[in-house]
């Protein structure tokens, strides 16, 4: 089974391409299952005084939400449709994103870690907040704040897991072995949570130009047990599926045989389909 569970669409403002040009791109591509999954809005700042083309606005939310299940209807018997939401986990708003992921409907959430503050670590217009960093230290943040997500249980899937490295900040060869233990007790509270982990192949075309996340924490997490997806974090419907064939077989080669899906939050796990 072909599936792509992350994708952004031109609501959230960084993106191009309207819901159905990702439907219609998903068919062409002979995707069994097409995830959508447009990000949360902001909600721990202004979004007029904030960077701008950072999220979908709040009152778009109802409106995705309708037409993401129009869709799924309209397409169905060509493509099944999931529609979920990718939720940033902002420490001390936990009762605000509750609030929407308890609101409708969704197939699944993605709990991803892009804020430390009013810090978007993934954004490259504020690679400068790196400047006169501790790098560990900003490791130590995320990887607290990514474990605290997976443990509010909001979410379904945790997203681009080792997403701090986007941009090339790394803690370097000397704090090797304390990285490789943040990364795992991470894991361990992503096991723990009993909830799922996508291989995100974006981070092939960003400036790392690897995988999130790493061979390394990959390997841990199937040794581990935490059920795995993937997603192409595709932002334009020509993106769509794109380096999908390297994750799978990345996956495939550590010995990964299934994959998560979901529908109405209920996890299933279908074949791994190498193509």
């Amino acid at each position: 089974m072909l599936i792509d569970y992350h994708t952004h669409h031109a609501r959230c403002g960084h993106a191009v391409g309207e819901l159905e040009e990702y439907v219609k791109r998903g068919i062409e591509l002979g995707l069994s299952q097409l995830g959508l999954s447009d990000h949360m809005p902001l909600l721990h700042v202004d979004p007029a005084a904030y960077y701008p083309e950072m999220a979908m606005p709040l009152d778009e939310l109802p409106r995705y939400v309708e037409e993401a299940f129009q869709l799924k209807e309209k397409y169905r018997g060509q493509i099944d449709l999931r529609v979920g939401l990718e939720g940033d986990y902002i420490e001390g708003w936990e009762r605000q994103i509750e609030e929407i992921v308890k609101a409708y409907p969704w197939d699944y959430v993605i709990g991803s870690v892009h804020f430390l503050g009013e810090w978007d670590v993934s954004d490259f217009r504020q690679v400068h907040n790196w400047e006169g960093q501790n790098v560990f230290a900003v490791y130590e943040r995320y990887y607290d704040a990514v474990a605290k997500a997976a443990r509010t249980g909001f979410y379904d899937i945790m997203g681009h897991l080792d997403v701090i490295k986007r941009f090339g900040h790394r803690p370097g060869a000397a704090l090797e072995a304390e990285t490789v233990d943040l990364e795992l007790h991470t894991l361990t509270a992503v096991k723990k949570a009993g909830v799922a982990m996508e291989l995100n192949a974006s981070g092939l075309s960003k400036p790392v130009a690897e995988m999130f996340p790493s061979r390394r924490i990959l390997s841990a997490a199937v040794e581990r047990g935490i059920p795995l997806t993937v997603g192409s974090d595709a932002h334009d419907p020509l993106k769509l599926g794109e380096h999908l064939g390297q994750a799978r077989a990345l996956l495939h080669e550590l010995g990964v045989r299934e994959l998560a899906t979901f529908e109405g939050r209920k996890r299933t796990m279908v074949p791994l389909e190498l193509k």
